[in-house]
């Protein structure tokens, strides 16, 4: 395996993990949107997030190309194995963006709350199904010799694929909340913290029950830590950002609890390719699993993509750090666009 290989694994993963990072806490807020009653206090959530989502969606965008190009076979199995839910996934996000832009079109209590319905699924939607496909992608999926997936929608709709689509959920439901506390203040912070210690209980109580439902569903994820014990320890650090939300929402620091949360889903999403690498795609025939190593472009589209990452996503990084710091503190009336 080339060095270049390594590194594109192991930059998808890093790409996919802003996304999680960035649009995470933007699909958590339709949950805490639609159990909030006062339309005013959904305006302020609305705008919270409104100068960032769209840029948080480059993110997934980047990814998928980086997908695409790097690992092409990868991206083919995948994207035509789990079509039905991919397109559910944009059916939401498509519902996500038009909710955003329609809602304050008209004055009608009836018509946002419409568009508010519509932001909340179209947020939850895509949050349950990426830990769907998340977890197909760890437990293994019916590959044929050319990578042609084998199996039907519902065979995807399995008992690990689900929880680990609930905890993805969880994960980003708390995720959205710690957000909205950075930004709220008066009632709504109240009510998001009351709530929140109950998200944390069963975020927890999932991350606790992860490892044994791998172990019996996907055993095959264990054999990296088996051979190296050492990253056993890997895993810790999950805990330790989930244990330093509890401690930091107990003290009123909002934003060090969400920084907390984002080292929770970073080493959440690191432990993962840890244990997967070098494969991509788990198959249940292991000789038919998608890795690095067979699945990869050539190396001389390996360099050119090196180049331009190196060139635009610090970039990204710079326009990313510009808006969050332009747009820090908590919500002013003026700056209500929504």
């Amino acid at each position: 395996m080339s060095a270049l290989q390594v590194i594109w694994y192991f930059l998808v993963g890093v790409l996919l993990t802003g996304y999680a990072l960035l649009d995470g806490f933007d699909l958590g807020t339709g949950w805490w949107l639609l159990r909030e009653k006062d339309p005013q206090q959904r305006r302020r959530m609305l705008n919270a997030i409104g100068p960032v989502w769209d840029g948080n969606e480059v993110w997934l965008l980047t990814g998928g190309g980086a997908l695409f190009a790097a690992f092409p076979p990868v991206y083919a199995s995948v994207f035509s194995g789990m079509y039905l839910a991919l397109i559910l996934v944009l059916f939401g996000l498509i519902l996500r963006a038009t909710a955003i832009e329609f809602r304050s079109q008209i004055e009608s209590p009836k018509w946002r709350s419409f568009w508010d319905l519509a932001f909340g699924v179209g947020s939850l939607l895509p949050a349950l199904l990426f830990g769907v496909a998340l977890g197909n992608v760890v437990r293994g999926i019916d590959l044929a010799p050319n990578g042609d997936y084998l199996g039907s929608f519902f065979d995807l709709l399995n008992p690990y694929a689900l929880y680990a689509g609930v905890f993805g959920l969880v994960v980003f439901i708390v995720h959205g909340g710690l957000y909205q506390l950075v930004k709220l203040d008066g009632d709504a912070e109240a009510g998001i913290k009351k709530s929140l210690y109950l998200w944390w209980r069963a975020y927890l109580a999932l991350f606790i029950l992860i490892g044994p439902a791998t172990a019996i569903f996907a055993g095959h994820m264990f054999g990296n830590f088996m051979r190296h014990p050492l990253l056993f320890c890997v895993p810790s650090a999950i805990l330790a950002g989930i244990i330093m939300v509890w401690i930091y929402l107990q003290t009123g620091k909002y934003f060090k609890a969400f920084l907390a949360n984002c080292v929770a889903i970073a080493s959440l999403l690191f432990t993962v390719g840890t244990m997967m690498f070098p494969n991509l795609v788990w198959a249940k025939d292991k000789a038919l699993s998608l890795t690095a190593y067979n699945s990869s472009s050539s190396e001389l589209t390996l360099t050119v993509m090196l180049v331009v990452a190196l060139l635009g996503v610090p970039l990204v990084l710079l326009y990313n750090l510009w808006v969050y710091r332009t747009f820090a503190g908590k919500m002013k009336q003026e700056e209500f666009h929504y």
